[in-house]
């Protein structure tokens, strides 16, 4: 359904909803104009570009990066942005998410930053969308966070250049709760990746096609053997119910990259976390603030990235 959704007959994004299976060119252009924005500023004024357009950031889940970012780039367009918070709302009164959308659509909002617990709930709310009303997908459930997956491989490439076929990348942790991790792959290997190394405990990594074309292993060591970046992912403590790791501390040991592991990897490499980082179990406080750490430019790309999807869904 999302494919189906996101583009039109002629190939014009009216969603993004998914990075699975949306067009090299399409993807290339998005990149390529989140780095104009991080370089010149993207135009001559990006303040003009969505003058007068109204865009909501309905999430129905917390979030700071992410909520923040897209504020901060609807306002570098000059968009108009109404905040929604559900503690607060009338979804605490029963209300559903769709007429939520319907409401403050009726308001003459145009754009949508949906963050959904569900699977499929931002692409069940643009199907329900008026024509000319854009959805954003700002994560959902597992499925999928298309403007992370964006921003993540812009760093990588401004790091290590455009041709991604040279690469080796490394994703560490907990794959299988991960939407992140599933925007990471589809953006990577539409960009062409030589190859990806995928690492993390057997009841952290998912059972499906996920992972398929990745190297697949529990050895940690192993993974980062002469990688160019390390994509580390957040050990989701909301499922230590599950039992799905002995111990925090016994994770840390097997799977939390520290300096000495990183040396492992090759000289240059980079290392990406989409945060919020849990230092001390995923990731050491000296590599996450260590000369190699990508995660602030992660963040400032991501102001840039969402600048040009809202450009592209909205102007």
């Amino acid at each position: 359904m999302s494919l189906h959704l996101q583009s039109t007959e002629s190939g014009r994004l009216r969603h993004l909803l998914t990075l699975e299976g949306l067009p090299r060119e399409t993807l290339v252009a998005l990149l390529d104009r989140a780095q104009a924005f991080v370089d010149h500023g993207g135009a001559a004024d990006p303040r003009t570009a969505l003058a007068g357009t109204a865009v909501c950031t309905l999430f129905f889940e917390a979030s700071t990066r992410t909520r923040l970012s897209f504020q901060r780039a609807a306002q570098r367009l000059g968009a108009d942005v109404l905040g929604f918070d559900a503690s607060t709302s009338s979804t605490s009164k029963g209300e559903s998410a769709l007429d939520t959308l319907r409401t403050i659509e009726a308001m003459g909002v145009r754009g949508f930053i949906v963050r959904q617990r569900e699977d499929g709930g931002a692409a069940r709310l643009a199907a329900a969308a008026q024509p000319g009303t854009a959805v954003v997908n700002a994560g959902d459930g597992r499925s999928a966070h298309p403007t992370q997956g964006l921003l993540d491989v812009l760093t990588l490439r401004q790091a290590k250049g455009a041709d991604f076929a040279r690469l080796k990348v490394a994703i560490v942790g907990d794959i299988r709760h991960s939407r992140v991790a599933r925007s990471e792959l589809h953006a990577l290997r539409t960009l062409g990746i030589g190859e990806i190394r995928a690492c993390g405990p057997a009841g952290l990594l998912p059972g499906d096609a996920t992972l398929d074309g990745c190297g697949v292993g529990d050895d940690l060591d192993a993974a980062l053997d002469g990688v160019d970046a390390v994509f580390m992912l957040r050990l989701q403590r909301e499922r230590m119910a599950e039992g799905l790791v002995p111990s925090l501390e016994e994770y840390h040991r097997d799977y939390g990259l520290t300096a000495a592991r990183l040396r492992r990897a090759a000289p240059d490499a980079v290392v990406l976390h989409p945060g919020p980082m849990n230092r001390g179990v995923e990731i050491s406080d000296e590599v996450a603030d260590g000369p190699q750490s990508m995660v602030l430019r992660q963040v400032a790309n991501g102001v840039a990235v969402r600048m040009a999807v809202l450009e592209a869904l909205l102007a």
